[in-house]
Parts: C-alpha cells; structure tokens; sequence
C-alpha cells in the first residue's frame, strides 16, 4: 500500500500480489473433516465391490472358514478332541484362502489377473499341505528315534538330517516341472519336519502331537474345500478357457482396427468414438502379458475334478501352446500398430492399389479367429474352418500378386524414356512410397501363416479333448470335403 500527494489532494494505492488473492473458503470442523473422510471412505469401498463382486465373495468364504474352525474352541467335545493343536486348523484356513484377491478380468485395458482362490488353488494347496505334513512328521518321528538311540550321537544325526532333507526339498523347488506343482508342499515339508525332527519330546508324545496336528489340518483343509466348491466356485480351467477364447476375439477386433485404421480415407469423419477405435487396435496387448496366468491356470486347473463340459484329464497343458501361438499372431499386430504411425506419409494412391486385397485378408483373417472362439466357446469341432482356411490363403496368393504388378518408378535415362500408351497410362509409384505398405503386406502375410499354426494347435485341442462336430454342419451337399471357389 502506498500513497501520492498530487494538487492538495491524497491518493492511496493498494497493490495486491496474485497470491496473497486466494478464495478465503471457511475451515471445517473436526466433526465435518470425519464425516467427510468417512463418506468417501464407505464410497470408495462401495465401488470396489460392484465393480468385482467376486472380491466379496471371497471375503464371506474366508469368514465363514473361519467361523467353522472356531467352533473347535468354543465346543468342548471337540476341543477336548483336538486340545492346543486346534490353531493349526485356523492357520490352514489362512493360508489357503491366501491369494491374490483381485477380479478375474482386465484390472487395466491390457493386464489379466486370475480370480481370487479357484478350486485348483484350493485342492493344490490342501492336499501339498496334507501330505507333506503327515510325511515330514513321519520322517521327524523315525530320525528322531533314531537320533535318542544315539546316545551321544544324537545331536549330529538330527542336525544332519535336517541338513540333508532341508537341502533336497529346497533344490527341488528349482525344478520347473515340480515348482509347478508341488512348491507349496516343498516348503510345508521344510517347516514340519524341522519343527518335528527338533521338537525335544518324547517318541510317544510325539506321534500323540502328530496325529493331532494331522486331524486339525484335515479338518481345515476339508472345510476350505467345501465352501470353495459349494459357494459360489471359481474354476480355474474354466477361467482359463475363458482367457482363451476372449483373446481370439481381441486380437480379431485389433487386426481388423489395425488395417482399417491404416486404409482410412483422409477428410472423412467417422462417428466412431476415437477411444473405443483405439482400444479395439490395442487388444494385442491383452494377448502379450498373460503368459505366466496362462501357465499358473494351467497347473491349477490340472487338480481340479471333472465339472461342466471338462473332463478330469482334460488337455489343460494344450491351452498354454495355443497361447503361446496367439502371441506370435500378437507380435505382428504390434508391428503392424507401429506401421501405423510411420512418420513418411503414404500416397493415396499406393493405399488405393492395396486397400482391397488388404482388406479382404484381414476379414479372411479375422473371421478364422472369431471361428475360434467359437470352437472354445461351443467346445464343438467347426464344419467351416477348412473353407475359411482356404479363403485365406487365397486372399494371401491375391496380396501377393497385386504385390507383383505393382507399377515401381525406375531412373532411366531421358533417351530411352518411352511414353505410355493410353491403355497401359498409369501412374507410377517411386520405391520410398511403397516400401511402407509393403512392410505392412508382409506382415499381413506372415500373420496369415501364424494363424494357421494356431488353428492346427486348437485342432489339437479339439482331438485330444474329444470335441464333437459342430451340428450345424451342411446337409445334402455332396461337395462338403471341396474347397469353395473364390469369387
């Protein structure tokens, strides 16, 4: 603030810096402040169980686990029964239910995330639990025996024993095949055989211990199996079928955004929602990331019973190869999204001379995929997949011959420079221009062979899964095992 004298008269100046001219907003109270916090707290949660409401479901199968194995506490008989040792059921419930409680679907528009507790997770970690206790507590017992008619030697049999059994069961879990499988139990193993082996009591009080240990454990185990099958089940080779079968119709969506969006004529609007357009391009990413949930579902569908159009041995392992074949399909969509956004603009006329024949493989080919998916999802052979099959190649021999006639601009000398005739007038097209769409044909065609790897892999799937022939298959046509003609 300041002021000026001018003509007998007083002036004031008030000069205000811009952040000293804040909105003065009234402070709440402590009460207002809570009940605020408490509001977006109860809406934050709301949201997070009607977006997924499995991650309700598990937390009810956890309290009502729970709730069952207290009942051993609070009953007499059974306490009596099972006395101290009841906690170990407890504990059992924790760890089985123990996994990653997120939704079964895509937590992002390209990540997958296996549902919380499956009936293989379940089943996998009941019985590695089982068996490696009452295993370990076998072998504790004997080398505990063994080590108090040492006499004097008893303290290097135990520590040796326990080295050499530790060792090996910690070695094991570097195998892949057994890690898969039994990696859970390994380390079950290591904890109750030393505890057993080094415990300190006698022989006969420690097969009492044992077998109560072993009762409490079963007990455990069973409940979590029960509520896992009977409320509401999560199937893990059913969730995996479903991860399959939805990533033959992304990467479909994403083949046909990709090659549409390059062809798209300029100056044409669309009334398509630019986030949906790029989200249907960018679906090969949902098929990129879920290798290691594809080879976990795997496992864990291998201990699952038989349920619903799945049989006990069902070819659970085919499933990772058919992934495995998806993502090579993938890798060119990749390529084929960065084609898209080459900074050396395309002429419209090189996109003119290969925007049909283009165009027509991608339909062919994501028609194939689509039929795919349809395989999964009916889990019936499809009577049309040879016919789309050859559509294909036929699209992909046509690509390649308008590849061929394509009229390339050559630096020849002015002497011998001819001048067109008026039938053969074209206009031609300089190296730098093609070179672009000739790298997304290529992928075009490359991907064309990569799909047909995918369809003997989930021909495979259908033999060794003994799927039955689609019934809509042709009637009264004689000429069922000739290909179509290409129009």
């Amino acid at each position: 603030m300041a002021s000026k004298v001018e003509a007998g008269k007083l002036e004031w100046r008030i000069s205000v810096d811009n952040e000293t001219t804040k909105r003065l907003v009234p402070k709440s109270g402590p009460s207002e402040r809570i009940f605020i916090w408490l509001k977006g707290l109860i809406t934050k949660t709301w949201r997070i169980g009607a977006d997924d409401p499995a991650k309700v479901v598990h937390c009810l199968k956890v309290g009502l686990a729970l709730s069952l194995v207290c009942i051993f506490y609070y009953m007499r008989p059974l306490y009596d029964g099972v006395g101290g040792n009841a906690m170990w059921a407890i504990m059992t419930v924790v760890v089985v239910f123990e996994s990653n409680v997120v939704s079964g679907n895509y937590v992002d528009l390209y990540v997958y995330v296996s549902p919380p507790c499956t009936i293989g997770a379940t089943f996998s970690k009941c019985v590695n639990r089982v068996v490696a206790t009452i295993l370990a507590g076998s072998l504790g017992i004997a080398v505990h025996w063994v080590a108090t008619q040492s006499g004097e030697a008893e303290i290097f049999v135990i520590g040796s024993s326990v080295f050499l059994f530790a060792f090996a069961a910690t070695y094991s879990r570097f195998v892949p095949s057994f890690k898969s499988r039994f990696d859970y139990g390994a380390m079950i193993f290591i904890l109750t055989f030393s505890l057993v082996s080094v415990g300190g009591y006698r022989v006969d009080k420690l097969v009492d211990m044992a077998q109560q240990r072993v009762s409490t454990i079963a007990v455990g185990t069973s409940i979590c199996i029960i509520i896992t099958i009977f409320i509401c089940p999560i199937w893990a080779g059913t969730q995996l079928h479903r991860l399959v079968q939805h990533n033959f119709i992304k990467l479909a969506d994403s083949l046909d955004g990709c090659v549409a969006e390059y062809f798209k004529k300029r100056d044409v609007s669309t009334n398509e929602n630019e986030y949906e357009t790029n989200t249907k391009v960018q679906g090969f990413k949902c098929v990129l990331n879920p290798k290691g949930t594809e080879e976990a579902m795997a496992n864990l569908a291998r201990w699952e019973p038989a349920h619903g159009s799945f049989n006990f041995r069902h070819p659970w392992q085919q499933y990772v190869k058919i992934g495995a074949a998806m993502r090579r399909c993938a890798y060119c969509l990749e390529n084929l999204s960065i084609c898209m956004n080459y900074e050396t603009e395309v002429p419209d006329q090189v996109k003119k001379h290969f925007r049909e024949a283009c165009m027509k493989l991608s339909a062919a080919s994501s028609k194939i995929m689509r039929e795919l998916a349809d395989i999964l999802k009916n889990t019936r052979r499809s009577s049309k997949m040879d016919f789309l099959v050859f559509d294909m190649n036929s699209a992909v021999q046509e690509l390649q011959e308008t590849l061929k006639t394509i009229p390339i601009q050559t630096n020849k000398p002015e002497e011998e420079e001819e001048v067109p005739s008026a039938e053969d007038r074209t206009i031609p097209m300089t190296l730098h221009e093609v070179l672009p769409v000739a790298t997304l044909v290529s992928l075009l065609i490359e991907n064309a062979a990569r799909i047909q790897t995918t369809v003997e892999a989930v021909d495979v799937l259908a033999s060794l899964a003994d799927f039955k022939q689609d019934s809509k298959k042709k009637t009264g046509d004689n000429n069922t095992n000739q290909p179509p003609l290409s129009s």
